[in-house]
């Protein structure tokens, strides 16, 4: 049996040059809606909307996948803002119900659409730092897009 040798790699410098990404500045960048790499161009084109690709440096946005996670996180976040505010309302003071749902109902609805869109933001920025779903420099070829 014959054995075939693969080609052999030879690395340089500039072979192993990545682009580095912090992962916190990426999420920071994606947080206030700027693009994930430069922090000038806006990320998104609507409000939940992501746009194709940056206006300043040009990074396309397509390959992202944030899917149902930023809705999960505000959830945890919103839940973890109301519910210990509403336990410690009810203890000290105990207001009647209808006064209860006049307070709390509206809050985390605003709490709600005022975080999803930084949060959206966030988990862009997350997935272009780890090079996750396309944002890589390298993507396999022959897989079409999802």
């Amino acid at each position: 049996m014959e054995r075939v040798n693969p080609k052999t790699v030879v690395w340089t410098r500039e072979t192993g040059a990545v682009e580095k990404r912090d992962l916190w500045t990426a999420m920071k960048r994606g947080f206030r809606c700027r693009c994930p790499r430069c922090g000038e161009g806006k990320l998104f084109r609507a409000f939940l909307k992501v746009d194709n690709n940056c206006s300043v440096c040009g990074l396309d946005f397509t390959p992202h996948r944030a899917d149902d996670l930023p809705a999960y996180l505000v959830i945890v976040i919103v839940g973890h803002i109301v519910v210990p505010l509403a336990l410690s309302i009810e203890t000290n003071f105990a207001p009647p119900v209808w006064l209860q749902l006049a307070i709390y109902l509206p809050l985390t609805l605003v709490l709600s659409l005022l975080l999803l869109q930084p949060v959206k933001g966030a988990v862009v920025g997350l997935q272009w730092a780890l090079r996750m779903h396309g944002f890589d420099e390298n993507p396999p070829d022959g897989v079409p897009p999802v």
